[in-house]
C-alpha cells in the first residue's frame, strides 16, 4: 500500500509531514523549510507561483495573488487572477499539489494517500470542499481531522503514558479552536470543541493597518480599493511589527507610498506594544466564549485543567499568552513548535490510519463539533408552525456514535413525512446548515400521532446515515449522507483536475531560484537610487547566468544576491514565526 502523509492546510502557512519510527517528522519543501505560505499567484510569464515565492509577488502585485482563501472554503466565494476564475477548492488544490510535489521529491516515490485537517468548527460543507481541494490535488483523502486534536496527539504520542487533562488553545492565521483532551494509558479522549472560523492572527494585523492608515487620515477599505499596493505593503510590515512587538516594546512602521513603494525620507508610524494589545482587545476578547462553552460541554471547570497547550502562530503574542495564563492561573505551554505540530499530529493520525506497528498502542476518540438533527413543526394552540430544530446527535458527543428521536405525524390519515437534515446549534432550521432531505412514505392512515424513530448514525470518516423506522409496522427507509454529497460531483472534479493541470507552472527545482529574483526585485522598489543601481546590476547578472543554465555561475550569483538581501533586507519575509 502507498505512503499516508499528514498534512495540515492553514490559513496562513501549511505543512506536511510523516510517521518516521521515532515519531513525527516534518517533510521539507523545495527550499528547504517547514512551511509554505498558503499564497498563490500568477507571475507577468503567466506561469503559477506557489509559497513563498507568491508571498513576495504578493507584496509589489496584490492583484496577481490570492491569500486567506481557506476562510472561504465551502462558500461562494471566488476570485480571478489574470483572467482566470478560481475557487477556494482550486487555490487550496494548488497549495496541496505542491506539499504532494514536495513530499514525492522528498521520498523519492508516489505519494497520494493523506490525512487533512480542519478548523474543529469547519461545518459539514467546509469539510467537504477540503476533501474536494485534495482530490483536486490528486491526493486520495483518507481522513479529514480535527486541528486541535491533531495538536492533541503530537502531545500524546510524546506522553502517551501521562494521565492528565488538557486544553488545546489553537489560534492560528485564521481560525480559532479549542478542545479538551484527557489523556490516560495510551488513551487520548476528547472531550468538548469548540472554536470560531474567522478569528486568528490575520485580525490581529489587519486592525493593527487600519490603525496606521487612520493616523493618515485613510479608510483601510477604501484605500483596500483605491491604493491595493499600498495596502497589501502596509500588511507585510504589520505582520513584521506584530512579530517585533512580540519581542520589543516598540516598532516604527514605514509608511508606503501608493505605488506600495517606501520612500527614503518618508512618513512613519511608530507603534508600542501597549498601543497594539489596546487595539486588538476587542479580537482577543472573542476568545472568552468558546472557551465557556468547551469547559461546560465537557463538564469541567478551569481548576480542572492541568495544562494549557498553545498552537499556532498567534499564540506567540504576549497579550495571547498572558490572557490564556490569567484565565486558568497557571502559564500555558508550548513545547513543541507551534506552526508544527498539527501537522506532527496529522501525520500520528495517518500512521494510526495505516496501521503503523508505532502507534499500535495509541487509541484516539474525536467528537462531533457541531449538532445534527431535523426540522419538526410545533403547535401552538390551532396553529402549526414549522421550522424548528430538533437535535437528534448533540455537539461534542464522542463519535463514533448512534442516537435517535422519536417524531409523530400532525394531520390525521397523513401517510408521509419530509425528513430534513440539519447541521447547528440554533433552535430554528433557517439559522442552520441544510445537509440534506428524504421522504418516508407507507405511515397507516389513522389519527394524528403516528410514530416514527429517527435515529442518526455517525462514524469517523464523518458518514452520517439516518434511518427512519415506522414503529407500527417496522418499515424503515434508510438516507447517506457523506461529505461528497454536496459541493463538486466527481465529474466536476475530473474537470477541477484537467483545468489546474493546464496551468503552467515553475519547474519545482527552480523555487529557490524564483525566491530571491522576486524578493530582490521587491527590494528593488524600496532602495534608494544608489544601492538600486547596485542590486540592478546583480539581479543582470542572475538573470544572465539563468538564461545560460550554468549552474555554477548561478549559484555563484545568487550568493551574492543573497549577502546583498542579509544586508539590506534583514527581515524580509523570512521569518517563519508566522500563523498558519
Amino acid at each position: 500500500m502507498s505512503r499516508i502523509i499528514g498534512i495540515d492546510l492553514g490559513t496562513t502557512n501549511s505543512v506536511a509531514a510523516y510517521l518516521a519510527d521515532d515519531g513525527p517528522k516534518i517533510i521539507p519543501n523545495a527550499l528547504g523549510e517547514s512551511l509554505t505560505p498558503s499564497v498563490v499567484g500568477i507571475d507577468r510569464d503567466g506561469k503559477l507561483v506557489v509559497g513563498r515565492t507568491a508571498r513576495e509577488l504578493q507584496v509589489v502585485s496584490p492583484q496577481r495573488c490570492a491569500a486567506v482563501f481557506k476562510r472561504f472554503m465551502g462558500s461562494d466565494w471566488k476570485t480571478t487572477i489574470e483572467g482566470r476564475t478560481f475557487t477556494p477548492e482550486e487555490l487550496s488544490s494548488l497549495v496541496l499539489r505542491t506539499l504532494k510535489e514536495d513530499a514525492e521529491a522528498f521520498f523519492r516515490e508516489t505519494v497520494s494517500r493523506a490525512v487533512i485537517t480542519v478548523p474543529a468548527y469547519f461545518n459539514d460543507q467546509q469539510r467537504k470542499a477540503t476533501i474536494n481541494a485534495g482530490r483536486i490535488a490528486g491526493f486520495e483523502v483518507e481522513r479529514i481531522f480535527n486541528e486541535p486534536t491533531a495538536a492533541a496527539l503530537a502531545y500524546g504520542f510524546h506522553e502517551a503514558r501521562s494521565e492528565k487533562k488538557i486544553l488545546i488553545f489553537d489560534l492560528g492565521g485564521g481560525t480559532f479552536d479549542v478542545s479538551v483532551v484527557e489523556i490516560f494509558d495510551g488513551m487520548l479522549e476528547v472531550k468538548s470543541s469548540a472554536g470560531e472560523t474567522f478569528l486568528g492572527g490575520e485580525d490581529f494585523t489587519r486592525t493593527l493597518a487600519a490603525r496606521v492608515l487612520e493616523t493618515q487620515g485613510a479608510n483601510f477599505e477604501r484605500a483596500e480599493m483605491e491604493a491595493p499596493e499600498r495596502v497589501s505593503r502596509l500588511l507585510q510590515l504589520c505582520e513584521i511589527a506584530k512579530r517585533k512587538l512580540s519581542r520589543q516594546d516598540s516598532y516604527t512602521i514605514p509608511y508606503p507610498d501608493v505605488d506600495g513603494n517606501i520612500p527614503e525620507k518618508g512618513t512613519t508610524v511608530t507603534v508600542t506594544r501597549d498601543q497594539f494589545q489596546a487595539w486588538t482587545n476587542a479580537i482577543l476578547g472573542r476568545i472568552d466564549l468558546p472557551l465557556r462553552r468547551v469547559l461546560a460541554d465537557a463538564k469541567l471547570t478551569r481548576d480542572d485543567i492541568d495544562e494549557v497547550i498553545l498552537v499556532g502562530g498567534a499564540t506567540r503574542m504576549p497579550a495571547v499568552i498572558d490572557q490564556v495564563g490569567k484565565l486558568f492561573g497557571k502559564p500555558p505551554h508550548c513545547r513543541l513548535n507551534p506552526d508544527e505540530v498539527v501537522a506532527l499530529g496529522a501525520a500520528v493520525q495517518a500512521g494510526l490510519h495505516a496501521d503503523d506497528k508505532n502507534v499500535s498502542d495509541l487509541v484516539v476518540t474525536d467528537v462531533a463539533p457541531f449538532t445534527l438533527g431535523i426540522e419538526v413543526s410545533k403547535r401552538f394552540g390551532n396553529q402549526d408552525r414549522t421550522g424548528y430544530f430538533l437535535p437528534v446527535l448533540h455537539r461534542n458527543t464522542t463519535i463514533p456514535t448512534a442516537r435517535s428521536e422519536i417524531v409523530s405525524t400532525l394531520q390525521p390519515n397523513q401517510t408521509v413525512i419530509d425528513v430534513k437534515i440539519y447541521q447547528g446549534e440554533s433552535r430554528h432550521t433557517n439559522e442552520n446548515l441544510f445537509l440534506g432531505e428524504f421522504q418516508v412514505p407507507g405511515i397507516p392512515r389513522g389519527p394524528a400521532g403516528q410514530q416514527v424513530e429517527i435515529s442518526f448514525t455517525y462514524d469517523l470518516n464523518g458518514v452520517l446515515e439516518v434511518e427512519a423506522t415506522i414503529l407500527e409496522t417496522r418499515k424503515k427507509v434508510t438516507h447517506l449522507i457523506t461529505r461528497y454529497a454536496r459541493g463538486l460531483s466527481q465529474t466536476q472534479v475530473e474537470q477541477a483536475v484537467r483545468d489546474m493541470a493546464k496551468l503552467k507552472v515553475h519547474p519545482r527545482e527552480q523555487a529557490v531560484n524564483r525566491l530571491i529574483l522576486k524578493r530582490a526585485e521587491r527590494l528593488f522598489k524600496e532602495l534608494p537610487a544608489t544601492l538600486r543601481e547596485q542590486l540592478g546590476m546583480l539581479l543582470d547578472g542572475f538573470e544572465h547566468a539563468m538564461a545560460q543554465r550554468d549552474v555554477e555561475l548561478v549559484a555563484r550569483h545568487r550568493e551574492e544576491l543573497e549577502r546583498f538581501l542579509s544586508a539590506f533586507d534583514p527581515e524580509g519575509l523570512m521569518d517563519q514565526e508566522d500563523e498558519r
